[in-house]
């Protein structure tokens, strides 16, 4: 089954240094994008993070730091890769999470705006844990009862996303999807649209310290405030602001809470 496609859709997975989108930088990635008429491009590329690879970070994805010291930066391949990403939406395996904020703060770490407020996100890790509970490799196996070859090689899992996502739709086309907490949050359909709805439900910012509760509004996800709509909170506690705006919190994170303070001062007035 081929999906529906108004724009080019664009599958990929990110290997990195490690796990924190702040501190941790890239060191490959692979990115395949399925055109509207079913065409395939594919952009692999290992990238110098310029800072060390931990040891045990190498032992998962295999790539060490004599792999990389020639490799280009991010810095020296970013506008390329912004080419190659204009006007495409956006799906891998655990993107929301991971691999679409280590993108967006890569790109802004170089004063490049990567805007993904207009782009379509669809999690192929999202919809599996909502149906059936469960890593690629599993999903591969289940999906399309392959054995995933090379797992963590950024290439292999990439490829691997795009034919799961493929199954998953055949298999649950026409489904409700219901969240962990037994809420509706869309139907699987071959199309990006239905497919953005199910894989970004409640998300505000891409790291997930804030999404949207119940009733549409934008709380805060994590400590003390948990539950708390952002606003409130900014309003008795304006010190929150510049705590956050001062920790280790991802720049699109930052940006957010500022506009949300800025949409609250406007009404004021």
């Amino acid at each position: 089954m081929n999906l529906k496609l108004k724009n080019p859709l664009t599958f990929f997975d990110l290997e990195s240094t490690g796990v924190n989108v702040t501190k941790d930088r890239i060191v490959e990635y692979s990115f395949i994008k399925v055109l509207p008429n079913q065409q395939v491009e594919t952009l692999t590329q290992r990238i110098n993070p310029g800072v060390p690879i931990p040891h045990e970070t190498s032992l998962i994805h295999g790539i060490y730091n004599e792999d990389v010291k020639d490799a280009p930066t991010f810095k020296e391949v970013a506008r390329k890769l912004l080419k190659f990403l204009e006007g495409s939406d956006l799906a891998g395996f655990n993107i929301i999470k991971f691999d679409v904020p280590m993108l967006v703060e890569s790109f802004l770490r170089e004063n490049i705006e990567f805007d993904v407020s207009r782009r379509k996100f669809v999690d192929a890790q999202k919809i599996f844990h909502m149906m059936e509970k469960r890593t690629l490799s599993a999903a591969y196996k289940f999906y399309c009862q392959k054995n995933l070859e090379d797992a963590h090689s950024a290439e292999a899992d990439t490829r691997a996303t795009l034919e799961v996502l493929k199954a998953q739709v055949e298999k649950y086309d026409g489904q409700e999807v219901v969240d962990l907490q037994g809420n509706t949050v869309g139907v699987v359909r071959d199309d990006v649209e239905s497919l953005h709805k199910v894989s970004t439900s409640k998300m505000v910012d891409l790291a997930g310290r804030f999404s949207f509760n119940n009733d549409g509004v934008e709380v805060i996800n994590f400590g003390k405030h948990k539950n708390r709509p952002i606003e409130e909170v900014l309003a008795s506690e304006p010190a929150f602001y510049d705590w956050m705006m001062k920790g280790d919190f991802p720049l699109d994170t930052k940006r957010i809470l500022t506009e949300i303070k800025l949409r609250g001062l406007k009404s004021r007035f």
